[in-house]
């Protein structure tokens, strides 16, 4: 029987502790990662529907107002597309819309159109200055403010009836004939605007959702307040916008766009159908990996040569710079350092001078002169390219050693 010789290892080839040592930090943070996510998306899968939701019993949801219209015999349906919400419009129904910002220009305008002449009320949580023009013509959103206790300051029953109640947010202003404007700031902006509709209806614009969250209805004059702006009709619409919505793709761009573009409005470009979380993250990693880079590339400048202030073993410098070209994987470099001082040492042997060493038409014919019989290409030896890998390496390096023996013993 004859066994078979295993491979030799070098001190070039990476034993599996050191490729360990090099990955076990990229798999850490992909393992990190992985977990994180796991671990969100089972918290927001644990019955949590987000802000404003009439289901929701966290701090920022609103359950706790919509079981309290329920109990006064209001029912509270939920909508998630335009078509339920328009659907629903209707002189008995009080239509809410939790995120009008996240509507595209053609939603709004449809939107608009379906409650402009209806007889009941309509409710606007913190739309935004694009949102506005669409939704409420003639309508200005004006400066952002903090949220906090303020008064009514307006003849409006229901805010007079709540007095104190937590407002704040987007102020607005119109000069509308019959606007009521109520909890206004310094400059005389409201934060809660109520506008009469062409019909018998109207448009209810509030600056912040805070006092609609469970959290906040205990506050204050929050619950009746929110009670009476949602409560004035039997039926209540609580319309959730969503990305998925069938009715988002027909119209263009989306409500962050500017007023002007009203024209292209059958054009949708790349940028407007990715939601702003993921802008502003894919800003974020752009950021993290030039920090990361900037933290990577430590030398700046060119290298400069320094006085080392002890004397180093020619071994020991010769083994760390080794190791250098290894982490680096510079079998290039390498190569052509072992091969240059080959020829720097052997050309004094050959009668060259050092001028003409590093030219193959020189230092090759008195190499072959020297040499009897020419085991291999001394052109591809002394000249030739980098080595494939480290076993290549290796092997050049005793070819190259093997060579200057002969050469000395000649």
């Amino acid at each position: 029987m004859t066994a078979t010789a295993a491979a030799p290892t070098t001190s070039a080839s990476r034993t599996p502790q050191q490729i360990w040592h090099r990955v076990r930090g990229l798999l850490l943070a992909v393992l990190i990662l992985v977990v994180a996510g796991v671990a969100i998306a089972a918290a927001r899968s644990g019955g949590q529907h987000g802000r404003l939701d009439p289901r929701s019993a966290d701090p920022h949801g609103s359950r706790a107002v919509a079981e309290l219209l329920k109990d006064r015999g209001v029912s509270v349906d939920i909508a998630t597309t335009l078509d339920e919400a328009t659907g629903a419009a209707g002189p008995d129904t009080t239509l809410l819309v939790a995120g009008p910002n996240m509507l595209t220009a053609h939603q709004q305008r449809r939107l608009y159109a379906a409650t402009a002449d209806s007889a009941g009320r309509t409710v606007l949580i913190a739309p935004g200055s694009p949102s506005v023009a669409r939704l409420a013509p003639g309508v200005h959103a004006e400066s952002h403010g903090p949220v906090a206790a303020l008064t009514p300051r307006c003849e409006l029953p229901a805010a007079r009836a709540a007095g104190t109640a937590d407002m704040g947010g987007i102020h607005y202003a119109s000069a509308a004939r019959g606007t009521t404007a109520c909890y206004p700031d310094d400059d005389g902006h409201a934060s809660l605007l109520v506008l009469p509709g062409q019909g018998a209806g109207d448009t209810v614009l509030l600056g912040s959702p805070d006092l609609l969250y469970n959290d906040r209805l205990d506050q204050q004059g929050n619950a009746s307040l929110s009670l009476q702006l949602l409560g004035s009709h039997p039926h209540l619409v609580w319309y959730l916008p969503s990305l998925d919505d069938p009715s988002a793709a027909q119209g263009g761009r989306g409500s962050q766009d500017d007023s002007s573009d009203d024209g292209a409005e059958g054009e949708s470009g790349f940028i407007s159908l990715i939601p702003s979380g993921w802008l502003w993250g894919t800003l974020q990693l752009a950021l993290a990996a030039v920090l990361a880079a900037i933290w990577r590339g430590r030398r700046f400048g060119p290298l400069v040569t320094e006085r080392l202030p002890v004397a180093i073993r020619a071994s020991e410098s010769v083994e760390g710079r080794a190791r250098l070209y290894r982490k680096a994987d510079a079998r290039d470099r390498a190569a052509d350092s072992l091969r240059s001082a080959t020829r720097t040492r052997v050309s004094p042997l050959l009668g060259v001078s050092p001028r003409d060493a590093d030219s193959p038409a020189v230092l090759l014919p008195a190499v072959a002169a020297r040499l009897s019989k020419p085991g291999t290409d001394l052109g591809l030896l002394l000249f030739g390219p980098a080595p494939a890998d480290d076993a290549a390496l290796v092997l050049l390096t005793d070819q190259l050693d093997a060579l200057e023996r002969e050469v000395r013993t000649s």
